[in-house]
Formats: structure tokens, sequence, C-alpha cells
């Protein structure tokens, strides 16, 4: 498919489908409640994507079971004839379970049971033993499986493409959560992001080698920048292998993941269960690729035990560097994703503003972009515009990293203010009003790929964006402590051991930019208006910060007295008038 027709068929294609198939939901009503519905209508999706894939090769492996049922390892054998990472054993297809319907618990059940182990762990993240017991309980199990044999639930591959089911099953996920009232994009970063995200990683890239790269996502969802990642990889070189490596926390999303793994042909053990943050599942692995949206303005208290234990550890953890602040734990993704990045390894994560500059020079915050700037392993910041996402409105911020920088990015960070750089949707999705269309992504990666200082690509009056380079050093300061003397009632300094006695109420901080001497500064800037005072250099700290906002600021001249004056009169004017219309005849 061509790359500028993809953005505009997923919107409709995969939501008529998804729709569709939530529709399956009119006959749960009574038994279940809405926000119950997910819970019959996720793994009913995944059951029957994979019925459709294994259809065409049941009689194969029914076949070939019978041939190597007796043998002590019979997986390779089956999953050969199945031509997938999973198979299932049993005589039934939904067709014939349909047909006797007197005994459709015990069928579907050994139908359900003839799966490899890799799809038995899959529905019990689902918790579908019990569920299919409230269907039945219900009398809906039979027309669920109807509905889901019905033209409407057919997910063969010869159809809907491994791409799009993800996206399906992601959709799907999406009306669960809203059903719920929860953050409604709690596991969804819509396609328009992930693509953007793709072509920042991969724009410099030399990928006519051949071989093979890995992917991971610290925080999956449904796994589908995954599977986008590995679908621009093989655009550019159908050639390369792609292995997909990724975690998540969610029991029902890590399960969709799971299976759409199997379904893409790629390694389900792949895909692992766990909080990242305090069971990471990839201890000692490199990757090549990093890309992840982790939870942001989420707190770590329940990992805290583990993180804290993991941080005493130095070097041999994953959280040297330091700690962020209790109630935010996106910055632990970051140190999580750098101490797996490969020494060629790139990575792309999306953040709130607040790692950018929360946290005082020392902080755990502060501590960690000291570690990402010194050494030299921050690319670019791109800023996004507001409303784009479905759970919040907040301006976000992709970070891409990377360990192995071409040599005229060394020692300097790009900043991208893509603020403007967005086409608002004619229908928004939650809070997800605005998308980063084709054209947007252009401007963008094509801004990440030219490097330069100052420019703007696009039209200032309209989609624009603009770059900014800076040496790595001007994030730094140091945070200077300058004391001044306590005096006595006749105005001289009290000394003890012949030095000045410091006044605490007098104390103040400076902060004294890297780039600059902090002896000239002191002199220029402090001085001149207190010129007793010192420096108490045992409390010097060194701090950094990425103050965005402040770099892309652009002065607004405001509007002439005499205009708003004209104004007022005018408003005076039309109070006035209303007025007299209102109590004239009075």
């Amino acid at each position: 498919m061509d790359e500028n027709n993809k953005f505009d068929v997923v919107g409709t294609n995969i939501a008529e489908k998804a729709t569709m198939i939530w529709n399956v939901a009119d006959m749960l009503r009574g038994p279940f409640k809405p926000h119950e519905y997910g819970l019959v209508i996720l793994p009913m999706t995944v059951v029957k994507r994979f019925h459709d894939c294994l259809l065409p090769t049941h009689k194969a492996v029914l076949e070939q079971y019978e041939k190597v049922k007796n043998f002590a390892v019979i997986d390779g054998f089956l999953t050969k004839a199945s031509g997938y990472q999973f198979y299932n054993i049993s005589k039934y297809t939904f067709e014939s379970l349909l047909a006797d319907p007197e005994n459709i618990e015990a069928n579907f059940r050994d139908y359900l049971n003839g799966f490899s182990a890799n799809v038995q762990d899959v529905l019990a993240k689902f918790d579908f033993d019990n569920i299919i017991r409230r269907m039945v309980e219900s009398n809906t199990l039979y027309l669920v499986i109807k509905e889901f044999n019905s033209q409407k639930g057919y997910l063969g591959p010869d159809k809907i493409s491994a791409v799009d089911c993800g996206y399906i099953f992601e959709d799907l996920v999406k009306r669960f959560s809203e059903s719920f009232g929860e953050e409604a994009g709690a596991h969804f970063t819509s396609r328009d992001i992930i693509y953007l995200m793709t072509d920042l990683l991969l724009s410099d890239a030399d990928l006519s080698k051949g071989g093979n790269v890995t992917v991971y996502d610290m925080a999956m969802g449904t796994s589908q920048m995954l599977s986008c990642m590995e679908e621009r990889i093989q655009e550019l070189n159908t050639e390369i292998g792609v292995t997909c490596f990724g975690q998540e926390f969610n029991p029902s999303t890590f399960a969709i993941a799971k299976a759409d793994m199997m379904i893409r042909g790629g390694d389900p053990n792949n895909m692992r269960f766990g909080d990242t943050l305090s069971e990471d599942q990839f201890s000692g692995y490199q990757f090549q690729y990093i890309i992840s949206n982790p939870p942001f303005g989420i707190d770590w208290k329940r990992e805290k035990t583990a993180v804290e234990a993991e941080a005493k550890k130095g070097e041999l953890g994953r959280f040297a560097p330091g700690l962020p602040k209790i109630s935010d734990g996106q910055q632990l993704f970051v140190l999580n994703g750098l101490s797996k990045l490969a020494p060629n390894g790139k990575m792309a994560i999306i953040q709130n503003g607040s790692p950018l500059f929360s946290g005082d020079a020392g902080s755990g915050p502060s501590e960690i972009r000291r570690y990402i700037l010194e050494n030299d392993w921050l690319d670019a910041i791109v800023q996004l515009g507001t409303d784009m996402f479905m759970n919040t409105g907040i301006s976000t911020y992709i970070w891409i990293c990377s360990k192995d920088k071409p040599v005229h990015r060394a020692g300097k960070v790009q900043l991208i203010d893509a603020s403007h750089c967005f086409e608002a949707r004619r229908k928004s999705i939650g809070t997800k009003r605005n998308d980063i269309t084709d054209k947007c992504r252009d401007l963008i990666v094509k801004a990440y790929g030219a490097f330069e200082n100052g420019t703007v690509y696009g039209e200032k009056d309209g989609i624009y964006c603009q770059s900014k380079i800076f040496d790595t050093e001007e994030f730094g300061y140091q945070k200077i402590v300058v004391e001044q003397p306590q005096k006595d009632e006749n105005g001289e300094v009290i000394l003890k051991k012949g030095k000045p006695v410091a006044d605490v109420s007098l104390r103040d901080t400076e902060n004294v930019p890297l780039t600059e001497d902090i002896a000239e500064y002191f002199k220029r800037e402090v001085l001149p208006y207190a010129p007793e005072a010192w420096i108490d250099e045992k409390k010097t700290k060194k701090g950094y910060e990425i103050p965005m906002t402040r770099y892309f600021y652009e002065y607004q001249a405001p509007e002439p007295v005499e205009e708003i004056a004209v104004r007022l009169h005018e408003l005076e004017l039309d109070i006035q008038n209303s007025l007299d219309a209102l109590f004239g005849e009075k």
C-alpha cells in the first residue's frame, strides 16, 4: 500500500470492522453490564482471529497430529503444519460447533483445549474460563459464536492484514476502556504519532545491508508500535529480519499483544508479562531500536521497594543516575530504555513536559537529565501540539536518544517545535482533536534530517515547525549559594575564627550557566548589589534543564493603547444602546 494512503484508510476500515464486532454486545445486554462487554468481545475476537488463520490448514494439522501424537515433543511438527507459531488439534471449527447447539459448552471447551500452550496463556490472561461459564448461564454462548461466525465476524488474513487486525484489537480495547470510564487512551497511541516516531528513528538508518534488527517496547499495550516499526523497516528493505520484544502490565492488553505476535509469525515468547519497573523481563538484553509511550503522571509507589533496591546496585542496575519524584515515574522508563540500548541503538520515547525542567540542581530529575546529556545521548526533542492523544490534551514531547550519533550531531541537541504542525480532525476521539497528517510528518522529519539552526519548515501563518540547535552544555548550570555576613548593632561584621558568619536570612542562590565563568558572573551580577557577599563553594551543585518554551518564545507586541481605547468606547456605546432598548420605555 502506498505510504501516504495508510493513514487515510485506517480510520474508516478499522473503525467499521471494530464497530461491527462490538455490536455483538447487543445480545449481552442484561447478563453483562456495559462495562463488561469487552470481557467477552476481546477474547472472542482473539479466538476468532486464531480460528480464521488456522482454518485453511485445519485438516493438515489433524492429520499430522495423528502421526505424531505419541511422540515426546510434537509442537514443532504441528506449528509447521499450521503455518503459524500456534495450532489447534481439536476436531471442531466454529461451523461444526454451531451444528450441535445442545453441546455447545462442552464442544467449545474442547475446541479451546485443542490450542497450543502459548494460546492457553493468552486465554488465561483474559480469564476466559470464567467468562464462558457466565455466557452459558445466560444462554448467550451459542448466539455469540454464531455472530462471530457470520460474515461480519470474519477475521482471516486474506481479508485483514496483521497490522490492521492489530488496530481492530486496539480500537476494541479503546471502546472497552471508555465503557469502564477509565482513561480511554491508556493503551492507545494513534497511528499518526507512531508513524512519526518510526520515521524519526529510521530517517538516517542504513538498512541496505539486510541482516536482522531488534525492536523493544517497554510499555507495549497491544504492541502496535512494534508492528508499525516492523512494517516501516520492511518497507525500506524486505530482506531485513525484524525481531520484536515487548513487556506489558495490563493482562488483557498483554494477551492481545501476544496473540498479535503469534498471528504475525513472530516469537510469542518475546512478549512478556509484568511491571517493567519492578519485574524487568529483559535484564541483560540490548536492542537496536526502542519505541515506547510509557505512562506519565503516574506514581511509582507500588514499585518503590524494587526500584530503590535496584538503584542501590549502582551501575549494575537500571536506575543508578537518580530517581524521579514518587508521583511521576516516566523518567524511570527512560533510564530502563537507555540501559537496554545497544551501542548503535536509537530510542524514541514520549513524555510530558515535566522531565524537561522539573527538579532543582542535584535532584533526581535533574541528575537523570545530566546523565543523558553528559553522555551525549540526547539527540533531539520534538514538541507536539496539544490534543494529540485520546486521553490527554496536554503538550507532549518525543525524545530521540542515540548512543551512536553521527559526527555532525555529536555534542549537540536539536529541539524541534512542532506544536503548530497538525491538522484538525473532522471528528474528535476523546481529547484527540488534531492529527499529524502525512504533510505534517514530512515537515518534521525533514527538519530533523536537515539539522539546521533557526530554520522554519512550512508556512509561519499555517502549518509549520521550527528547528534550533544547541550545544549540550547550554542546558547546564551551576547553582551557587550566595552568603552575606551577619552584623552587630554597630554595623560591624561578626567573625568566627577570623571568618564572617553567614546571615541565613540574607542567603540567596544564583544559577550560573555552564558556559559562563562563575567568578566573572559573580563579579558582574552579585557584587555590585552586595559588595560583602561570597560564594559557599561547598554547596555548589550542577543542574540541567531544557526550557523548551523559552527557547521558542516569540514576543508579541501588545495592542496599541489608542486601539484599545477605541474598542472600549465602542463597547460602552453598545452596552448603553442595549440598556436604552431595555429600559427606554420606562
